[in-house]
């Protein structure tokens, strides 16, 4: 499956604010501190002045610093919403900040000025609308308990007005100052995160495509130590078992000394040998390239190429292009071909035609229908078309065909029979197909399937095997060596020099393609025989 698109994580911004909601609730634990202190200090003449309202002030600095530390401790907390912990906080720092204010009117600058601070933290970690209202509230507190001191008329009120609106309008500037500055840091944050999810899944994506490469890769370093190798290289190594984060423990000399050499020969001149290597205990046959990591550093690069592999590719390429060519091929025959059976039909209506050369003519048409046919089921097979398979019987159909063949095979070239004691056996397959198959095995052992000087005796015979309806063609010949017989469907390989070795290759692919499955059986006493296996049928009624 192909990689998920990176994600932001979710919990990664709000751990952040969550950290910076506690880092301020720790500054209001301290401004509650400096307040208890100036109220119940000993030395609170020197930090509050004259109390206008002791009681007042004793209340608010016991209370502001109970609530202070309830919000610190529920700061971290993850089950509360964070807007409503900063808009709780603040409206208990500006209530705290009025009545004290009002309590301690020598110490209303530095309160102010602390307010201030809480204030700008507040937007920082709100929208721009909450964090506005914070400041407006604020301005308008302070606002309020001045005229309340001047309506009154005490005689302790010391602070200008125009204190009190400078303190107001720098509570609306550094709640908008900051809460852009907050909206900016974290959209950086997020983006920061987002690169940092994307570069992560890209490291992973590039360790997923190295490790899974059908090519063999290396790092080693300039002391020879594998720092990486994907599970290619550990194969061709002989190292598929091995742990691949233990593979580090191991070096190049070690493992392959003749890749060794050849990359220590590359680091020196700077030439790369396109001899191919014989590496591993197996003695894979590797083509290795080499690419230093960095231009100052000696780690390499080795890229390893199964040469086997590479020849499976062309091999590949090649069957593509025959494929082409086949149906191009095709195309080409079928012209010529009904041109042949169209006028071997004018030639049978000819009254002048004897019946022995009518029968001729029959034979003429006939191959040319099968020719037509077998011409189809080429281009079936350079289409990768699906086989239209039919329950026929196999008993049935070996008749048929021997009788057809006998017609254009002279008895002193080849002599086939049909050998088995079942009346019917049923199978599921391509009539078509079926046809083309028998013909380019039995092709194939008249050429081959007989002894010197002598015609060739082909047996072919329909029956069950293992409950499977199975086709046999069998001959007297020489046999196939062991050291080819594995080869005998590979597209190309032939031991005649007139062969294309493509018989048994579209004979092959053809079973295949009715989900057949064909095979070569030695025989003991010597010979050849070539075994279909089929999917069974049913049982077809006379």
């Amino acid at each position: 499956m192909p990689p998920e698109p990176a994600r932001v994580p979710i919990a990664a911004p709000d751990r952040a604010m969550r950290r910076e909601l506690y880092l301020l609730a720790l500054y209001r634990t301290l401004e509650a501190a400096l307040l208890a202190l100036a109220v119940f200090g000993p030395l609170q003449g020197v930090f509050g002045g004259e109390s206008r309202d002791p009681a007042l002030a004793a209340a608010v600095a016991a209370t502001y610093l109970v609530a202070s530390a309830v919000l610190l401790v529920f700061s971290g907390r993850a089950s509360i919403p964070l807007p409503a912990q900063v808009v709780v906080g603040v409206l208990i720092d500006i209530a705290v900040a009025t009545l004290a204010t009002h309590a301690l009117p020598h110490a209303g600058p530095g309160i102010a000025m602390m307010l201030l601070f809480n204030v700008g933290a507040a937007a920082l970690l709100m929208p721009l609308h909450l964090g506005l209202a914070a400041a407006a509230l604020a301005s308008g507190a302070l606002v309020a308990q001045y005229m309340m001191v001047a309506i009154a008329g005490n005689p302790m009120r010391e602070r200008p007005l125009a204190e009190v609106l400078m303190f107001s309008v720098s509570y609306l500037a550094l709640a908008t100052l900051t809460n852009f500055l907050g909206r900016d840091m974290r959209e950086s944050r997020t983006l920061a995160h987002k690169r940092g999810a994307e570069a992560a899944n890209l490291a992973e994506v590039n360790e997923l495509i190295i490790r899974r490469m059908r090519v063999g890769v290396l790092m080693v370093d300039g002391a020879g130590r594998i720092r990486m190798a994907n599970e290619a290289a550990r194969i061709l190594l002989g190292q598929a078992g091995s742990d691949p984060h233990g593979e580090t423990a191991r070096t190049l000399p070690q493992l392959s000394p003749a890749l060794a050499m050849r990359v220590a020969e590359w680091r020196r001149s700077g030439q790369t040998d396109d001899t191919p290597l014989n590496i591993g205990d197996d003695g894979n046959e590797v083509l290795p390239r080499f690419t230093r990591l960095l231009a100052t550093d000696d780690t390499t690069l080795i890229f390893l190429d199964d040469t086997a592999l590479v020849s499976r590719r062309a091999e590949s390429l090649t069957l593509a292009a025959m494929g082409r060519f086949s149906a191009s091929l095709a195309h080409e025959i079928r012209n010529p071909l009904a041109a042949i059976s169209y006028a071997t039909q004018l030639l049978e209506e000819s009254r002048d035609i004897g019946d022995s050369d009518r029968r001729l003519l029959q034979i003429v048409h006939q191959q040319c229908m099968r020719t037509n046919t077998i011409v189809e089921s080429v281009l079936s097979l350079a289409r990768r078309e699906r086989a239209q398979p039919e329950n026929v019987d196999l008993v049935g159909q070996v008749r048929a065909f021997i009788d057809d063949y006998r017609q254009t095979c002279p008895e002193e070239n080849a002599s086939l029979r049909q050998a088995g004691q079942r009346p019917e056996v049923p199978a599921m397959i391509d009539p078509r197909h079926l046809q083309q198959v028998l013909t380019s095995l039995t092709n194939n052992a008249v050429r081959h399937g007989h002894q010197p000087g002598e015609p060739a005796r082909i047996t072919i015979n329909a029956d069950l095997l293992d409950r499977n309806p199975v086709i046999e063609i069998s001959d007297r010949g020489p046999g196939i060596p062991d050291a080819v017989s594995h080869q005998l469907f590979r597209p190309f390989f032939t031991t005649s020099e007139h062969g294309t070795g493509l018989g048994l290759y579209i004979a092959h692919e053809l079973c295949r393609a009715n989900d057949a499955r064909l095979e070569y059986v030695s025989l003991p006493g010597g010979g050849a025989c070539f075994r279909i296996t089929l999917r069974g049928g049913s049982v077809m009624l006379a």
